[in-house]
């Protein structure tokens, strides 16, 4: 007896151990950066797990006069607000159709879809470029939404398109017996069930279009276009040509910082949307 039952123990045992250390795997660069954010400039060699003394220099700085940071964050949030909100518009109609309709080429349709998302981001920079030049939006809001919406919708319908296939079809066909179209069904039945899988599109949508730089980095030249992520690996130290080590820990902890806090308070739901599609 006791040999069986000390050996769910010693399982739960290794199982905390992985946990606790994926976690500090996970977190360790996390942590660096914020203790680096709260040393003084001219501490940044120091080595040690806490900084001593603490200080908001580097956080200051960022918010500088002459950096722009603010404008940068600003231009993040319009980014990846209105990239999360097409990707969902897009997204939950093509998912519907997919799941609920039946059309010719309809399995065709579906692997272009999730094919588009194998592209390498890097592979499409020239032509988009080459694109956006001639039609003169470089330095302009659309030339980063556009790019980020067509690698963030594959994503999408596939994952909303889950939620939709798993619903009955029962549930369309009551409503429509009362009165309703199937628009009115899918606007007043179906949504409503859906929103688990919605939300968590969103918040995966919001924080790959928030974390965005290789297309940002390309399609602007003009500063006050320029998103967070961009801004950041554009700072430059009092000759021009250091890195300033600490300032860049401190913006790298405000742009992390809120996603982190969204994270957490709402880990349930997103943990509730990625996992009840596969859920009868």
């Amino acid at each position: 007896m006791s040999t069986g039952s000390g050996a769910p123990r010693g399982r739960r045992w290794l199982l905390n151990v992985g946990i606790i250390i994926i976690v500090i795997y996970c977190l360790a660069p996390f942590y660096w950066m914020v203790v680096s954010a709260l040393r003084r400039p001219n501490d940044q060699a120091d080595n040690s797990f806490f900084p001593s003394p603490i200080s908001l220099e580097n956080f200051k700085g960022v918010f500088g006069p002459d950096v722009g940071f603010g404008r940068s964050l600003l231009n993040s949030v319009i980014v990846a607000g209105i990239t999360t909100l097409l990707t969902l518009v897009v997204g939950t109609f093509a998912a519907y159709t997919l799941a609920r309709l039946n059309f010719r080429f309809k399995n065709f349709v579906a692997g272009i879809i999730i094919a588009t998302s194998m592209f390498p981001v890097i592979s499409l920079i020239v032509p988009l470029l080459k694109l956006f030049t001639e039609i003169g939006w470089i330095n302009s809001y659309q030339a980063m939404i556009l790019p980020s919406l067509s690698f963030a919708l594959p994503l999408a319908v596939w994952t909303l398109a889950t939620f939709f296939r798993q619903m009955p079809k029962e549930l369309e066909e009551a409503a429509m017996v009362d009165g309703l179209t199937r628009g009115q069904a899918f606007r007043k039945v179906i949504l409503p069930l859906a929103a688990p899988g919605m939300f968590t599109t969103a918040i995966i949508t919001f924080i790959a279009a928030w974390n965005e730089f290789a297309i940002a980095l390309a399609m602007v030249t003009d500063r006050e276009m320029k998103t967070a992520t961009v801004a950041i690996s554009q700072f430059t130290g009092i000759t021009g040509y250091d890195s300033p080590f600490g300032t860049k820990m401190a913006a790298g902890v405000i742009v992390t910082v809120p996603l982190v806090i969204v994270v957490l308070i709402f880990q349930r739901r997103i943990i509730a949307g990625l996992t009840a599609g596969g859920v009868k």
